[in-house]
């Protein structure tokens, strides 16, 4: 992160910090009873529209503050480690104006950067009721008329569909459908006749109760030549970029959950007394934190080096952001879910242990492994580039002076440019194809993590070569090519990892978790025992938890942003 970013992530959790002393709108009690009477966020919204959050939602160039998709995850992911139905409700803006800022339209943009910076609320329409992930199915419409298009039928489980002003909706322009059969609409309600729309009721959810999660219902609503985005039938393919950006974008959420999750953890362990000691010193207890801790690393490597990617190999984020919308939200709901298991009881309980936020955050993280495209949506749209991704592998590809952007933190990114992202990755993942090379960089790493390195090289040798055997099915995916998916994003992962620390070990040497590449070992024994659970040493291996467990249970140890560069852990 640049000075500026760094300020701003100071400046938000500065606020941060104090809307969340008691009776405040970021209190654990505030947020337990808002959950508890399904109500919406409005005040902790409210925390993040005087900051001006919103203007980390619109491109410098349209207006607005951001300059790097690194900055906005960041950002979200210090609201999401306080509260990640509040992430959610407020975040949406960006994933509704993720369309213009694709399109490009100079004019368009402009304008609805200055609507979202003087506080308009915009939402994505792309489900509708029955068809789910189905895009292609879609039967809301937009018909051609003499005052520009006339908008008809309904959208479906849509983030702040009521409270929202703004919709940018995928509408059917050709009633035979298919890929060119769809465009996308600006729809703005405060323009509309009156009687053409009609909001549906908010829907009771599991978990982000107080989220406006609800519909809404055209009939002869009259739009503007100006409210289409990018071409007529250019719908699904600027959709299709956007949801990069959004997969992407919800690794922060998970992140966010995460740190809450273990921080909880911590406190528990590190306070409750059994048979006369901590609960922390016992074995068991450290290793489940310890492997906790090890995968909310791995995690975060995929998380920091994908919001990278996005500026230095934008064309290679149709894998990218597929790998990390699978693996992260997945990785961390096992997390929350070991880490429940040593709350007990108090994992489920809503006002014994911090007011209930244990089980309030695992109730809320479910859904972003659900939204913007499923774990297996993803991967599949993963197995539909296997060929070229074994082909990247075996030519030994790779970008070598976007990949040195994407492992350097300190190195200044790209302006954010979402209009070169690409539909499909010619150069296949630079990310997992470097990996050879770099392992032989590692001289004067500890040799136990040279070895480990090696073991992530020869598992994704072996992954890659049957992802370039795989015939695929004009019928169906058979369910071992979604196992080999995710193998694919382990061995991703554990490259990203391994990228990351060689890049930035000099700059970290005084780092607790960067000493003797603590947490690179911790993560890459945590991923290969998911990609060689029957490897030899395995057990003497995650010692290495026990090890983690004790150096975060350190006064003073940062609980967020581990990767951070030295001096910017929040």
């Amino acid at each position: 992160m640049s000075a500026r970013d760094l300020s701003a992530l100071v400046a938000l959790e500065s606020v941060l910090e104090a809307a969340s002393a008691e009776g405040q709108p970021f209190s654990p009690a505030v947020s337990a009873e808002l959950d508890r009477l399904e109500a919406f966020p409005a005040a902790a919204c409210k925390v993040l529209d005087d900051f001006g959050l919103a203007a980390w939602y619109v491109p410098r160039r349209h207006g607005g503050r951001m300059e790097s998709f690194s900055e906005l995850l960041q950002l979200w992911r210090a609201v999401a480690r306080r509260d990640l139905t509040v992430a959610v409700a407020h975040g949406k803006t960006f994933l509704g104006t993720g369309c213009v800022w694709v399109a490009a339209d100079p004019e368009q943009a402009h304008a609805l950067g200055r609507d979202v910076a003087a506080g308009a609320v915009v939402s994505w329409g792309l489900t509708e009721r029955g068809h789910g992930s189905d895009l292609l199915a879609g039967e809301l419409t937009a018909t051609p008329d003499a005052a520009g298009w006339r908008v008809d039928g309904e959208k479906w489980l849509i983030n702040n569909a009521t409270r929202g002003q703004v919709l940018c909706a995928l509408a059917r322009t050709d009633a035979a459908g298919g890929p060119r059969g769809f465009s996308l609409f600006l729809i703005d309600k405060r323009s509309l006749p009156a009687g053409s729309y009609r909001c549906l009721p908010k829907e009771a959810t599991h978990g982000i109760r107080g989220a406006d999660i609800s519909g809404i219902a055209y009939a002869n609503a009259q739009v503007t030549p100006g409210a289409l985005v990018g071409r007529e039938g250019q719908g699904v393919e600027i959709v299709l970029k956007a949801l990069q950006m959004s997969r992407t974008a919800c690794s922060a959420l998970s992140l966010g959950a995460a740190d809450h999750a273990l921080a909880l953890a911590l406190r528990f362990a590190g306070e409750r007394q059994l048979y006369g000691r901590r609960m922390l010193d016992l074995p068991l207890v450290r290793r489940v934190i310890g492997e906790a801790a090890a995968t909310l690393l791995a995690a975060e490597a995929v998380s920091v080096v994908a919001g990278r990617c996005m500026a230095a190999l934008p064309g290679e984020m149709s894998v990218v952001a597929a790998l990390a919308k699978a693996h992260v939200p997945s990785a961390v709901d096992e997390m929350i879910g070991s880490l429940g298991e040593l709350l007990g009881a108090r994992a489920f309980l809503t006002e014994v242990f911090e007011h209930g936020m244990f089980q309030k955050l695992e109730r809320d993280h479910r859904i972003v492994a659900i939204f913007d495209g499923s774990t297996v949506v993803n991967r599949n749209g993963l197995i539909n580039q296997f060929r070229n991704l074994a082909r990247g592998w075996r030519d030994a590809r790779c970008d070598r002076g976007g990949l040195a952007i994407v492992f350097d933190a300190g190195a200044a990114l790209p302006e954010f440019a979402p209009e070169k992202l690409s539909m499909m990755s010619a150069g296949g993942c630079s990310v997992l194809q470097s990996l050879p090379h770099t392992c032989t960089q590692l001289t004067g790493a500890p040799a136990r993590v040279q070895r480990l390195a090696n073991a992530l090289c020869a598992a994704s040798a072996a992954t890659l070569e049957q992802c370039g055997a795989y015939q695929p099915s004009p019928r169906e995916v058979p369910p071992a090519a979604f196992d080999l998916a995710r193998r694919y994003e382990l061995c991703f992962a554990g490259a990203a990892c391994v990228g990351y620390w060689l890049a930035n070990r000099a700059a970290n040497q005084g780092a607790p978790l960067w000493h003797d590449a603590l947490w690179l070992e911790a993560a890459l024994v945590r991923l290969l025992a998911q990609l060689t659970p029957d490897a030899p040493g395995l057990e003497d291996d995650m010692a290495i938890y026990d090890t983690l467990a004790q150096a975060l249970s350190a006064p003073g140890l940062p609980r967020a942003s581990i990767l951070a560069p030295a001096g910017e852990a929040a």
